[in-house]
Parts: structure tokens; C-alpha cells; sequence
């Protein structure tokens, strides 16, 4: 047996061809188990194409497959302050808005943008739920608010999509004040005669569903979001009785008359899209890339002298 032949040599030669695998190839779908692959899940707009649950998708990569050719432009918000209450439980709160933004990318949990949506103009603004639950605080006020401003500026619908787990903690009261802030804000747009459409998302609950998230003048939601105030398991235990299959889900509200529709991800562009053109007085829109039809004659060409 040759030490050097049966084992120094196989093992420099494992050292130098293994190959390393990223772990964010496959993702576990959390309602039905199957294992999806990344790419084609993105695809797909983070929703399973085994059981069709939708899971959670970045206001950024939202608004990519929403706005024509993933274009829009991201609306200026005014900076809050960073730590009004000094407020630290386990961490500090300037920490945990680091660890936010490092694990996320993003300055904070809403964004806010501006494009055309199948040519159809709008302002939107969209929540993160892994930026500390989406949780409402100044800096989300202050979002809303410059959202629902630029659309009044620019005579635009505004579109939300709401993700939040409610009031941000770490801001207490102040916080809190975002649910009137955002109101007023939403009478602006009713005063300048502008659709406020509204995308409920999973999950949607506290403070945000008590205040802008449940005012459109259209509710549309994606299938199976939770949308609730207080928990299904805090009802439970206050109560003390079994809740109904489904409750506080999308379907169990829409057929309750607090919804108008429940729409899957892959149609909402298009219904959103003939939901604001219908109230706003626009035509439906042209698909495609193409602008539309010229209605003039073509000149036919002179025929060459004979």
C-alpha cells in the first residue's frame, strides 16, 4: 500500500476541486414544505408554485416587477430623529436599526416611489416586513406623508402596500401619532380628487390596520394575509372560545364586506392597473411595449416616371 498514492494525493486533489455551494439556492416553502429554487421562486414573485402561498417580498423587488421595465424613482423622505426616547431594552434602539439595515439592505421599512404602472402614472409606497416588522414609526409617518404629497404634486393615484406588525415600540407615543399624521394625509388626497388604493398584505395588523391601511377607497388584498388589529391568539385567550376557520384571514374579511377583492400576486399589476385608470377617467390601458397606433393614413409613396 502506497501512503502517499492511496491518500496524500486524493486528498490534495479534494482540497483543490471541491466546490462551494451557496446555501440560498433552495427555499423552503413555510405553508406545504417543497423546497423551490431561487431563481425560479423570484420568477414567480415569491410565491410557491406548489400550494400558491405567497411569501414575503421586498417593497424593492415589488416594485421592480410592478413599474414598466422595473423603472421608478424613489421619493425624498424627510430624516426623523434617530432616537427621540433614548429608549434600550435589550439593545440599544440605534443598534437594532443597524442590524435592520445591515440584514436588509434598506434605510428603513417603507419605501416610497414614483413611476408608470402599464403607462398608468402613480405614486406608490411599500412596507418591509424584515425591517423590524415593518413596524410604523416617524420615518414611515414621514414616508406616507411625502408619498401622499408628491402624488397631490404630481395629480396622481397613490398606491400602499401594507406589511406591518404595528406601532414601532421604541418610538412610544410618538409613533402612535402617525395614525392621525397619515390620515390627514389621506384627506389630502380625497381633497385633490385622487384615488387611494390600498394592497393588503401578510401580515397587516395593529396600529397600521387601524389607521391608512384600512381608508382606500379601494382594499384589495393578497390571498390568505393576516389582517387584524389584535391576534387571532390574543382573541382566543380573551375570549376563551374557538375562532371560526380562517378568521382574520383575506378571504374570511372579503366575504365579511371588509375587502373588495383578493387578488393573487401575478394579476395585481393588471387589476390595479384597470382599477385606477376606471377612477381616474382613463382609457384601458395599451399592453406592450409599443406605443399605440398611429391613426393617421399612411402616404402612399409616388409612383417613378415612366
Amino acid at each position: 500500500m502506497n501512503w502517499i498514492t492511496n491518500y496524500v494525493r486524493p486528498k490534495i486533489n479534494s482540497l483543490f476541486s471541491r466546490r462551494e455551494v451557496p446555501e440560498n439556492l433552495w427555499t423552503k416553502c413555510p405553508e406545504c414544505g417543497t423546497m423551490l429554487f431561487h431563481r425560479e421562486l423570484a420568477e414567480n414573485l415569491n410565491v410557491c408554485s406548489n400550494c400558491d402561498h405567497h411569501m414575503a417580498i421586498t417593497p424593492r423587488d415589488r416594485f421592480k416587477a410592478l413599474f414598466d421595465g422595473g423603472i421608478f424613482v424613489e421619493v425624498k423622505v424627510p430624516e426623523p430623529l434617530a432616537d427621540p426616547l433614548q429608549f434600550k431594552d435589550q439593545k440599544r434602539y440605534p443598534e437594532r436599526m443597524k442590524s435592520a439595515q445591515k440584514a436588509t439592505g434598506e434605510k428603513e421599512a417603507m419605501l416610497v416611489a414614483e413611476g408608470e404602472v402599464l403607462r398608468t402614472p402613480i405614486v406608490a409606497a411599500a412596507q418591509n416586513f424584515a425591517f423590524m416588522g415593518g413596524s410604523m414609526g416617524m420615518y414611515v409617518g414621514n414616508a406616507f406623508v411625502a408619498g401622499a404629497r408628491r402624488a397631490v404634486e404630481l395629480k396622481r393615484p397613490f398606491v400602499v402596500f401594507a406589511a406591518a406588525g404595528g406601532a414601532r415600540m421604541q418610538e412610544g407615543i410618538l409613533s402612535l401619532m402617525q395614525m392621525p399624521r397619515t390620515t390627514v394625509a389621506i384627506e389630502m388626497l380625497k381633497e385633490a380628487g385622487l384615488p387611494y388604493v390600498v394592497v393588503l398584505t401578510h401580515p397587516t395588523t395593529g396600529g397600521v390596520t387601524a389607521s391608512y391601511a384600512m381608508l382606500g377607497d379601494v382594499q384589495i388584498a393578497e390571498p390568505n394575509a393576516l389582517i387584524c388589529f389584535a391576534g387571532p391568539r390574543v382573541i382566543e385567550q380573551t375570549i376563551r372560545e374557538k375562532l371560526p376557520e380562517g378568521f382574520q384571514r383575506a378571504e374570511y374579511l372579503l366575504d365579511h364586506g371588509m375587502l373588495d377583492r383578493v387578488t393573487h400576486r401575478k394579476n395585481l399589476r393588471d387589476e390595479l392597473v384597470t382599477i385606477l385608470r376606471m377612477l381616474t377617467n382613463l382609457p384601458p390601458a395599451i399592453k406592450g411595449d409599443l406605443p399605440p397606433a398611429d391613426p393617421q393614413p399612411i402616404e402612399e409613396p409616388e409612383a417613378p416616371a415612366a
